[in-house]
């Protein structure tokens, strides 16, 4: 459950990502020309770029996630080896200082260690399922994935209305969904609901006015 979690947590936040990203680069074109044409080409090298510079962002972190979680597994292995008396009594204290009495904990420490003393050690003191390490490629595909989805509502909603109402109507869309990303965010973390969905309101919000500003300032220096 904690894992399925942790995804989701990541795939709403990048589809945040990828709302306010695109929102910020599309509605500057837009204040800049009414012509679909570059406001499209904008728009889906955002995406694009984007996309792929998440995935890899997310490959290049869970790799080296994941490479530490095997040396760290390695070294268990290895000092289980060499000195397993020393990896016992390390064992005993760690559940003694969970709250066990020394016996109780020695005893623990025992029968576990017999029945599977790596499985033992690595779940007490490293906190790593060793069948379960972090997968950089589903980390990386949910990214890049999430990220899509997220950069095609502001994509598709300049791209489909009328110069008119474009900006405004683009604006709105962005803010609803940006406060729907922020409320599924607190609710699995666990947070107040009201504080997430302001933070990504309101920056999503500066970054559209700060886009249209330059927007305006070069379509007009541009006539």
């Amino acid at each position: 459950m904690t894992a399925r979690l942790n995804w989701l947590r990541a795939g709403v936040l990048g589809a945040n990502d990828g709302i306010v990203s695109v929102a910020g680069l599309v509605v500057g074109v837009a204040a800049a020309t009414t012509e679909r044409g570059p406001i499209m080409t904008a728009g889906i090298a955002g995406l694009v770029a984007g996309a792929v510079s998440m995935a890899l962002g997310e490959y290049v972190s869970v790799s080296t996630q994941r490479d530490t979680e095997r040396a760290l597994l390695e070294k268990e292995r290895q000092e289980l080896v060499e000195s397993p008396a020393d990896e016992l009594a390390e064992l005993a204290a760690i559940y003694e200082g969970k709250g066990l009495s020394p016996a109780t904990a020695w005893q623990v420490a025992e029968e576990l260690t017999a029945h599977d003393d790596f499985a033992a050690h690595v779940d007490a003191e490293l906190g790593i399922d060793p069948d379960d390490l972090t997968n950089p490629w589903e980390a990386s595909l949910s990214s890049a994935v999430s990220f899509t989805v997220g950069a095609l509502l502001p994509l598709i909603a300049i791209i489909a209305l009328p110069p008119a109402v474009r900006i405004p109507v683009t604006f709105v869309a962005v803010i609803v969904a940006l406060a729907l990303t922020g409320t599924v965010s607190a609710r699995l973390g666990g947070a107040d609901a009201t504080r997430a969905v302001l933070r990504v309101t309101i920056g999503g919000a500066i970054a559209m006015i700060v886009t249209y500003g330059i927007g305006q300032l070069l379509g007009v220096a541009g006539v």
